[in-house]
């Protein structure tokens, strides 16, 4: 069984930052990726950002210069660093992983950007 742990949502004003984590654990052997996916009320959820075991990472367009993802391999641990938040990045943000053969979710944490 795998656990995603995430930490960091609150509420910030607009052009503040917030940091979140997300921590996995149990039975993981090999980590293809890990990611962070958004949803806002009345949308679908989509991703933000997302790294690959090589280190690559990919953003949406809409975080490009102000979110950065980044990864502890030892912690099995993925970061995304925000800034210059803006209200439309109200959402409910959720980890992704992705094993071998699996993907798991975590449980979401709420971020609140007030304008």
């Amino acid at each position: 069984q795998v656990q995603l742990v995430e930490s960091g949502g609150g509420l910030v004003q607009a052009g503040g930052s917030l940091r979140l984590s997300c921590a996995a654990s149990g039975s993981i052997f090999s980590i293809n990726a890990m990611g962070w996916y958004r949803q806002a009320p009345g949308a679908q959820r989509e991703l933000v950002a997302i790294i690959h075991s090589d280190g690559r990472p990919n953003y949406a367009d809409s975080v490009k210069g102000r979110f950065t993802i980044s990864r502890d391999n030892a912690k099995n641990t993925v970061y995304l660093q925000m800034n210059s938040l803006k209200s439309e990045d109200t959402a409910v943000y959720y980890c992704r992983l992705f094993l071998l053969y699996e993907q798991y979710w975590g449980q979401g944490t709420q971020v609140t950007v007030s304008s």
